[in-house]
């Protein structure tokens, strides 16, 4: 399994380990973040946040109130943009039996739910105008009214919110309380996109791997050079909800324990098993040696043809482009052979390629 991403503190390491168990990677970007939860979790402050779909924002809310003292305590959660907007108010505080068509039963909100621990709101961008107002009321004053009824609730609640819309320009759009957004945004934490941390791709590709192939009782224990390739270097708009999803399509498509690339239309060229160990996975290079060799030993395979049908950036999944400036930046040129001639038999003066 791929390393998990911890802080450590001096007496806590154990009770860190435990928090942040179900983030997977070692980035200097998450590291950052969990750091960030670290310092916040002991409080009781509102926490916001942001982040691009499927970045894992619900697990860094987990970790948030497992840290905290609140731990023993329930964690309520809802998607506000999941909800219905003539229901949300009553999913948030509650109704009385008739309080609207429909209600036939008193239903205790999600405030309520919470109280003496922590309420998990996501997609908080998606709460209407007309609701804000109470909303903020319940973060400032810890107190609400059900729908139907005039009487007021004191609670005592932990509030961390998420969205992956910008809040910031929504209030300059009119479109969000100024005064809401700003009660929220008492400790915004931002999380990375999967592409801003492409280091952590191969342990969450062992790790949703792993999950699957047990899950499924399939093994998998290969994974080829090139569809790890393909892994580190596709744009993921879809972030680590997208990783997981094509790594249980690949290990649904997986022959003979090798995991193929499911960004791929059709299986083009041999596979290099790159990770293969009875039990599970392992790789001793940094990531960025992993790309010199793989990029070089790839070229060598095609002859140093970098595009056309044969040529290594198909069999990397890659553009013509991108690979020449992956090679650019790695510092990977042709080699010159010792008779001063180059790989195509023609000569030149200077001995360059």
């Amino acid at each position: 399994m791929g390393d998990h991403a911890t802080i450590t503190n001096a007496g806590a390491a154990d009770q860190v380990e435990r928090t942040f168990e179900r983030i997977i990677g070692s980035s200097a970007a998450l590291e950052s973040v969990l750091a960030h939860v670290e310092q916040v979790a002991p409080t009781d402050s509102t926490v916001l946040i942001e982040g691009e779909t499927g970045t894992g924002k619900e697990l860094i809310a987990h970790a948030i109130h497992n840290a905290s003292q609140r731990c023993g305590r329930s964690l309520i959660k809802l998607n506000c943009a999941a909800i219905p907007l003539d229901l949300l108010e009553s999913e948030l505080f509650g109704h009385e039996k008739g309080a609207f068509t429909g209600a036939i039963a008193q239903k205790i909100g999600r405030f309520e739910m919470a109280d003496k621990g922590t309420l998990f709101l996501d997609e908080v961008g998606d709460i209407p105008p007309a609701l804000q107002p109470k909303l903020l009321r319940v973060l400032q004053e810890q107190e609400f009214e059900r729908l139907g009824s005039g009487r007021t609730h004191k609670v005592d609640v932990r509030l961390v919110a998420a969205t992956n819309r910008n809040l910031g320009k929504m209030v300059a759009r009119g479109q969000f309380r100024s005064d809401l957004y700003y009660r929220l945004n008492v400790f915004p934490i931002l999380l990375p996109a999967l592409r801003e941390r492409r280091e952590d791709i191969p342990s969450l590709v062992v790790h949703f791997v792993e999950i699957y192939s047990r899950r499924m009782g399939k093994p998998v224990d290969s994974i080829p050079r090139e569809t790890m390739a393909a892994f580190q270097w596709y744009a993921w708009p879809g972030n680590v909800r997208e990783l997981q999803n094509l790594v249980e399509r690949a290990v649904i498509l997986a022959r003979d324990s090798v995991l193929p690339n499911p960004l791929q239309k059709k299986e083009r060229g041999p596979t290099i098993p790159i990770l293969h160990r009875p039990g599970g996975f392992e790789s001793s290079m940094s990531w960025e040696d992993s790309d010199r060799a793989l990029i070089v030993e790839t070229l060598e395979q095609a002859g140093w043809i970098v595009g056309g049908p044969r040529g290594a950036a198909v069999k990397l999944g890659l553009k013509r482009t991108t690979l020449l400036a992956k090679m650019r930046r790695l510092g990977i040129s042709r080699p010159i052979p010792q008779d001063g001639t180059d790989l195509l038999g023609i000569a030149r003066e200077d001995g360059s390629i």
